[in-house]
């Protein structure tokens, strides 16, 4: 959290810097890369260059604020930026994930068995049906849950009501005929 407050500060006060100076801007910006990238290999005694965060983070906001044809004065490449974006992202979402703790909670014992009796007992009702049921007894439940808890049981999805097509057909027959195909237009198409 507060590495990315400080990241966010850093992008707005540079970019009110190179805003009020945008003439030599770039050069300003391509230096201080440049000043910057010399004070970590300074401080490299390995042969292979090792970055901190801290210096990630004020590469990424110089890369934001300097033209893509200047963009060869850096050390790393483009995608070691994004890659090091994504794991800051990933790293982000983890710690994220630890202080929220794991999904949502369980349904209760009671709410379960109360959602299989009424699967039960009404055996052409669906989750949606069950679920709208549920919330005029003022029990917030996704209905999607509901259908999770009734496959669990045991009770599949309820049974399609109302007639196939060939019955609906055989029972309306007589007006589908009468309306479709014995309709005379007059010259006044009346």
């Amino acid at each position: 959290m507060a590495f990315s407050l400080v990241y966010i500060g850093l992008c707005r006060i540079l970019g009110l810097v190179v805003s009020s100076r945008r003439t030599e801007s770039d050069k300003d910006i391509e230096i201080m890369v440049l000043r910057h990238q010399l004070r970590v290999l300074e401080r490299q005694l390995h042969a292979r260059v090792r970055y901190r965060p801290a210096d990630r983070a004020i590469l990424a906001v110089l890369s934001r604020l300097l033209s893509r044809d200047r963009w060869h004065s850096f050390l790393v490449t483009p995608d070691t930026l994004l890659r090091w974006h994504r794991g800051a992202a990933k790293h982000k979402w983890r710690r994220w994930r630890k202080q929220r703790g794991p999904g949502r909670p369980p349904l209760s014992d009671e709410l379960v068995d109360l959602i299989v009796r009424l699967g039960r007992e009404n055996r052409t009702w669906g989750c949606v049906r069950i679920q709208g049921e549920l919330r005029k007894l003022g029990i917030r439940v996704s209905a999607t849950s509901v259908r999770r808890v009734l496959r669990r049981s045991g009770l599949g999805p309820a049974p399609r009501g109302g007639p196939t097509w060939s019955e609906f057909l055989r029972s309306q027959a007589y007006s589908v005929l009468a309306t479709d195909f014995f309709t005379v237009d007059t010259v006044g198409l009346k």
